[in-house]
């Protein structure tokens, strides 16, 4: 399934909720994302972001009473997958080793992180 893109706003508010792995209410969205990125967004501004991101299939909300809560829809590894996808398409021609290059040239990769890439690789002769 390919996922409507976000903007960097949208972004912030739906990185807060998959943080949360809880659905949550505005207003404990409003104050997770003020205090996490340093924003002073008012209840109005989230509430937009969060329609929107109804409207593009990430989140699903419900009353409980005069409280809207949101319920998470598409799972971050997913939009982490298309992201990484989409970046390797663009960026890189499509090659995986272009991109392992590239962030390889970036910084040093930790010993657990090439352990971990030498298993992923081992694991797909299987």
């Amino acid at each position: 399934m390919i996922l409507a893109s976000l903007t960097d706003c949208e972004q912030l508010v739906m990185k807060t909720v998959w943080d949360a792995e809880d659905e949550l209410s505005l207003m404990e969205i409003m104050q997770r994302v003020n205090d996490k990125y340093h924003k002073n967004w008012k209840p109005q501004t989230v509430s937009t972001f969060l329609a929107r991101l109804v409207r593009k299939g990430y989140l699903r909300h419900y009353r409980q009473g005069r409280v809207f809560f949101y319920q998470i829809l598409i799972p971050l590894e997913e939009y982490k997958g298309q992201l990484t996808n989409d970046y390797v398409g663009f960026w890189n021609h499509g090659n995986a080793d272009e991109f392992l290059c590239a962030l390889a040239q970036g910084r040093p990769l930790r010993q657990d992180e090439i352990e971990r890439i030498h298993r992923l690789i081992d694991g797909l002769d299987e």
